[in-house]
């Protein structure tokens, strides 16, 4: 009983006494537990009960709807992006090492606010998962998906609670800004084949990506380092650490969809040299099998001829959606 009662007096003391006075009684700050119920009922649905209610239903046509997601989404981060810059990060915030301002000065508190709305945005990025399950695309809802979009909202929660702005808001800074150009890559690809040709940049959005998360782990352990700011050390090894976690995991990506990608083409395009090269007067069997399964047509248009559905979420499997909101 006595270890019972130290340890609620030390959780007490923890959210009432070390935490940030300001953002105690904002919306779900009182305590942990609310976000962590969300992120599990998150996982529970996409995982089990989403499965389960469409496995005897058609996938939902949400073109539309995917854009005008996209749309929100883009509006949403650009507010938080402008929030960031002119609240800290061009209002004299230091790259160096930059304390937190407890203070009720207006600035600090626009700050904190915007710490809380990019918490809060964490929970809107839950719809990208959603919109999979109800399409039945349930390829790209991998574990790995699911763990990211789950874990953000706690993580960031530890955030706002204690340190809403200084140095670890670089991370949303930064955040914000890759997705203004990941939501507009996406509602451009859902608007179909038609557009998606001249998306030949998808590429370099998971190269943003992971340069993001190298100034992250830059920014965030120099300060072991240096901490002339006596900024709380444990928030940057915090941060840092989900850098790290977040560039191999796009890293492996990248080089899945892009570099052994690479090399299967190129031994496709091997054989297919060899094949052409045969005996003249013989038919080439190779070309005429490819011509009897496309119809006459290349391989470029084994995209093009795809739904918009199909056409949007290949396009965004590519561009790694499998860990795109941060």
């Amino acid at each position: 009983m006595e270890l019972i009662t130290n340890v609620q007096a030390g959780w007490r003391y923890l959210m009432d006494e070390v935490s940030d006075p300001r953002t105690r009684d904002w919306p779900m700050m009182s305590s942990p537990f609310p976000t962590m119920a969300l992120s599990l009922c998150y996982a529970y649905i996409v995982k089990v009960l989403g499965p389960k209610l469409m496995e005897n239903r058609k996938p939902f046509e949400l073109r539309k709807v995917l854009i005008v997601y996209n749309f929100l989404q883009v509006l949403f981060s650009t507010w938080l992006f402008y929030e960031a810059c002119v609240s800290g990060w061009t209002a004299g915030y230091s790259l160096r090492c930059q304390p937190v301002d407890y203070s009720n000065s207006p600035l600090a508190l626009r700050m904190a606010r915007g710490c809380w709305w990019y918490y809060f945005s964490k929970f809107t990025e839950f719809f990208d998962t959603f919109f999979f399950v109800m399409r039945k695309r349930y390829d790209q809802v991998s574990t790995l998906h699911v763990i990211h979009h789950g874990i953000m909202p706690m993580s960031v929660w530890w955030g706002v609670k204690f340190t809403p702005g200084g140095h670890s808001s670089f991370f949303g800074l930064l955040n914000t800004f890759v997705h203004i150009i990941m939501y507009a890559y996406y509602m451009l690809a859902a608007m179909g084949p038609k557009v998606q040709k001249y998306l030949w940049w998808k590429k370099y959005l998971t190269v943003l990506q992971m340069v993001q998360f190298i100034l992250v782990m830059t920014h965030a352990f120099q300060l072991l380092i240096w901490n002339e700011c006596n900024y709380p050390i444990a928030f940057a090894y915090f941060i840092g650490a989900h850098a790290v976690m977040f560039y191999f995991l796009f890293s492996n990506f990248y080089k899945q969809a892009y570099a052994v990608r690479k090399q299967a083409k190129k031994e496709k395009d091997e054989k297919m040299a060899l094949a052409n090269g045969n005996v003249e007067g013989v038919p080439n069997k190779n070309i005429s099998n490819n011509n009897n399964n496309l119809n006459g047509k290349p391989d470029f248009y084994q995209t093009i001829d795809k739904t918009v559905e199909d056409s949007y979420s290949t396009t965004r499997h590519r561009a790694f959606v499998g860990f795109g909101s941060n």
